[in-house]
């Protein structure tokens, strides 16, 4: 029996063999798992049982001995049922929440979170966040940040915090008394009473200052004007944030320094020039005609943004005092001391303005295009009424003489009757019937008929007539020429060196067989005018022929003239409407002659080169470069159509203005070629560099007859000047159109239409030519920062040397200065950028190459200026101090200090509005 009952024990206790431990069976797994809970719930039993030291002690023992699976295994059991306190926010919630959050801190709390970890440092030093903390205080960056910078601002805001003059709590209470605890009446009439000595303390400083600057101001700035004494803020303002404080303080003191500096003297007002003051003297106020005429010159103002201006200059006649100015960069004030220098004190016979506008406005200077809306604001105003002061009066002859064509609008035609009223001087203008590239300086004038033109008052009539003609060629000739020159020139004045390059061009163009035809084409131009004497006298003598037969037939002569002489001046008005008519079609027909050249001589043979297999263009690119000029043409040419037929039925009660408003409402065309403009000339660049068989089509056609000798970019800019000739002649037409005509109206729409479009090309060009100038800026200047922001354009450049001073304890005509180094200033509108200037000279060469290295940046808001007087030991020195340096500088000669001081000036009370 225990033979046959072996197997079966022999089995069952293989069932219960154990492994590690002699309580878990190894090959029952359901006794396994059984034995298993109950083990798991002892345990449990034992734990609750337990102490909490027990429990970590147990707990400790238990985490040491599992292996990485099993702890990775409770750290997720952790996540995903139990919620963990200490999860950093920035990591979990999007950039814009963490952001917005940090934005609640002030900049002490953020430079503390910085610290805290990398992601912490990353978003509190962004830019967002400190911009804002910077910009609230008038603390702006002189730059922008690259793309990759960040924390600009946040050291911007730390520079700019470091330099401000704080108080510990300890020394405000001691100055200022502890706010927090209530305070007597007498302590508050003590506080009031101490800080009213501290304002009468600055002021007397402030006074004593002026008083020193006005004292030892050099001669040629004697009768300058002391400006304001500066008001501090008073009691309730000294109670706000120390922040806005020291933010209006500095404000106050910059214009203060402003106030401070010499101004040209008030040649209007009681210091008169010598000149004028023994020209009083004459007891029956008459002079000699003689003697005052060979005295008085004439005088021209030339502007340095007229096309080949320097062809202008040469052009002037011998006797003709020439003032050439820079455009930008030049103020209302230091263009009245360029002509002051220039006059010496006499008066002038006539004065010319030769410089851009239309005939709406004068575009004078940058920054001052003068129409009837700015007038009569009081620098403009205070600048005419002086300019009328250097010209005779009206019934000595003298006149001023614009050579804009204000006359061809009722706009100009009231800019001018303006002008003639706050001066007391009679002012001239062209009419500016005929178009082109000033060609207006050529037609008729306002103003009492004469036997010549104004212009040739002042204007070789040959060599002005040969500028008109070739303006915009000269003028991208002389670009490069002006580049090769300018080191040569650097110390020459502009109108020197401007008539030396006017010659220059002159001769290479051999004007002299234009000059030598001089004779001949004056004896016509004689006979041409005692033809036209001799029609209008006929004219004239029938006229009085009629008028006196019809006073022997009528009894009321006087109302019988005023019927003739309105009927006369209709017919006038009639006749220089339909003048100008034919002038709108004609110059239509040639502008599409122009666009249509392009279509012939270019887009039509690379199309056809196209379909036959060879093709010199894919289509893309000749779409690119011909579309939108394409469409051009075709609208244009249906808008010359319809002037055409409009035309050949004219009538004086005829109609151009729904024709303009037709065009008007398709301008989009125009839209797409201005949008695409820059695309179509850089795709020209490519294909010429890229395509050989391109190149060699460009060199065929390019600058040949059948092309008016213009090359494919040139030929493309014609859409961009045409809508200056068409504002140009709406306004002649409705200046010639009465007030009763039923064109009247639609004539001012299409006015509107065609000046808005004018407007959004002009914002393009400045655009374009202010990043040019930024880009160029940039490229000469080593280690500069970024230039290029939106609304930014350079002013002026400023060559000057830094003195170093030895002893600044010493009064001002006692310092003795040392030169440093050469540098040169860049006048931008929001910032004054300061750079090291080097020469190098080349070897066996004249020619030299300017380096510029950058210094510093500093916003013009936070600029102090101070003048040093002249003496013994300097000349035209000047400091520019900024929060963190100063510098002293000095200019080569006076003008030069004048006109950059002016220039500065302007630009800081312009940044701080």
């Amino acid at each position: 029996m225990s033979l046959r009952n072996f197997p079966q024990r022999s089995l069952e206790m293989e069932s219960f063999h154990t492994r590690f431990s002699t309580w878990t069976p190894f090959n029952n797994r359901s006794l396994n798992r059984q034995l298993f809970q109950e083990r798991v719930t002892l345990i449990s039993h034992w734990f609750g049982l337990w102490t909490h030291k027990q429990r970590q002690e147990f707990l400790f023992t238990i985490l040491s001995q599992c292996s990485k699976s099993q702890l990775r295994f409770i750290q997720d059991w952790f996540s995903e049922r139990k919620q963990v306190a200490s999860v950093d926010f920035s990591t979990v919630l999007p950039r814009s929440i963490s952001l917005y959050i940090f934005s609640f801190l002030n900049p002490k709390d953020l430079c503390a979170a910085a610290q805290v970890s990398w992601p912490w440092k990353f978003l509190t030093e962004q830019d967002c966040l400190w911009m804002p903390k910077c910009t609230r205080l008038g603390w702006f960056l002189p730059y922008t940040p690259t793309q990759n910078e960040y924390g600009a601002w946040k050291h911007h805001y730390i520079a700019c915090v470091s330099s401000l003059d704080w108080l510990t709590p300890r020394e405000a209470a001691a100055v200022y008394g502890t706010l927090n605890e209530p305070k007597t009446e007498d302590e508050e009439f003590k506080e009031r009473q101490r800080e009213k000595c501290l304002r009468k303390i600055i002021w007397e400083k402030i006074a004593f200052r002026k008083k020193a600057l006005f004292k030892t101001r050099p001669p040629w700035l004697s009768g300058t004007r002391c400006s304001k004494p500066m008001s501090l803020p008073s009691g309730p303002q000294m109670q706000r944030e120390g922040a806005g404080f020291y933010e209006a303080l500095e404000r106050q003191l910059v214009l203060a320094s402003l106030d401070a500096l010499p101004m040209r003297s008030n040649l209007s007002g009681s210091h008169s020039p010598p000149f004028l003051v023994k020209e009083n003297r004459h007891g029956t106020g008459r002079t000699d005609d003689c003697s005052f005429c060979a005295l008085r010159p004439c005088v021209i103002l030339i502007s340095s943004r007229i096309p080949a201006y320097e062809m202008v200059v040469e052009s002037v006649k011998v006797g003709v005092v020439t003032v050439t100015y820079e455009h930008s960069g030049v103020t209302l004030e230091g263009l009245l001391h360029l002509l002051d220098r220039a006059l010496q004190g006499r008066k002038a016979r006539s004065l010319g303005i030769f410089s851009g506008g239309n005939s709406r406005e004068i575009d004078l200077l940058q920054g001052y295009k003068i129409s009837i809306k700015n007038l009569l604001w009081p620098e403009v105003r205070d600048f005419w009424e002086k300019l009328g002061s250097y010209v005779a009066t009206e019934e000595e002859g003298g006149r001023i003489d614009l050579f804009v064509p204000l006359g061809a609008s009722e706009a100009g035609i009231e800019v001018l009757s303006q002008l003639s009223q706050l001066t007391g001087t009679f002012f001239s203008a062209p009419t500016g019937i005929a178009t082109g590239s000033f060609q207006h300086i050529l037609s008729d004038w306002l103003g009492p008929q004469q036997d010549r033109l104004p212009s040739s008052d002042y204007f070789s009539e040959s060599k002005l007539q040969a500028w008109t003609n070739f303006t915009d060629s000269l003028e991208d000739t002389l670009k490069s020429v002006r580049k090769e020159f300018h080191p040569l020139f650097r110390n020459l004045r502009r109108s020197i060196s401007g008539q030396i390059l006017g010659q220059l061009m002159f001769d290479s163009l051999s004007a002299a067989s234009i000059l030598d035809n001089q004779d001949a084409a004056q004896a016509l131009a004689d006979g041409l005018v005692a033809l036209s004497k001799e029609g209008s006298e006929r004219h004239a003598i029938e006229d009085n022929f009629q008028d006196t037969k019809s006073s022997q037939k009528q009894s009321i002569l006087n109302m019988e003239v005023l019927l003739k002489l309105e009927r006369k001046l209709q017919m006038d008005s009639v006749e220089k409407r339909t003048r100008v008519v034919r002038e709108l079609v004609q110059s239509e027909r040639r502008y599409v002659q122009m666009l249509g050249i392009v279509q012939e001589v270019y887009a039509r043979p690379l199309k056809a080169a196209l379909v036959s297999n060879r093709a010199i263009l894919s289509a893309a690119n000749i779409h690119i470069i011909f579309s939108d000029v394409l469409r051009i043409l075709n609208l244009n040419r249906e808008f010359l159509d319809n002037l055409r037929d409009r035309l050949q039925e004219w009538s004086p009660a005829h109609c151009v203005g729904e024709i303009f408003i037709k065009f008007g409402r398709q301008l989009n065309t125009y839209t797409n070629f201005f949008n695409n403009y820059p695309v179509v000339l850089k795709t020209i660049e490519k294909c010429r560099e890229m395509t050989p068989a391109f190149r060699a089509f460009l060199k065929r056609h390019d600058n040949t007859i059948a092309t008016k000798m213009l090359s494919l970019p040139e030929l493309l800019l014609y859409p961009s000047r045409r809508f200056e000739e068409y504002i140009h002649l709406l306004y002649a037409l409705r200046l010639h159109t009465s007030a009763g005509h039923v064109d009247r109206g639609d004539l001012t729409t299409a006015i509107d239409q065609i000046k808005k479009y004018k407007g959004y090309i002009d914002q393009i060009k400045e655009n374009i030519k202010m990043r040019e100038q930024l880009t160029h800026v940039q490229t000469i200047i080593s280690d500069c920062p970024t230039l290029l922001e939106a609304n930014r354009y350079l002013i002026r450049m400023q060559d000057v040397v830094q003195l170093h001073c030895y002893d600044e304890k010493m009064d001002f005509p006692l310092r003795l200065y040392e030169q440093t180094r050469d540098l040169s200033l860049f006048l931008f509108n929001d910032a004054l950028l300061v750079t090291s200037r080097a020469t190098s000279h080349t070897p066996f060469e004249r020619t030299s190459k300017t380096t510029y290295q950058f210094i510093a940046s500093v916003a013009l808001p936070r600029m102090f200026i101070e003048d040093i007087p002249d003496s013994k030991y300097v000349k035209n020195a000047f400091i520019l101090q900024g929060p963190m340096r100063e510098w002293i500088c000095a200019t080569e000669a006076a003008d030069d200090k004048f006109l950059w001081l002016s220039a500065l000036q302007t630009a800081i009370r312009s940044s701080m509005k």
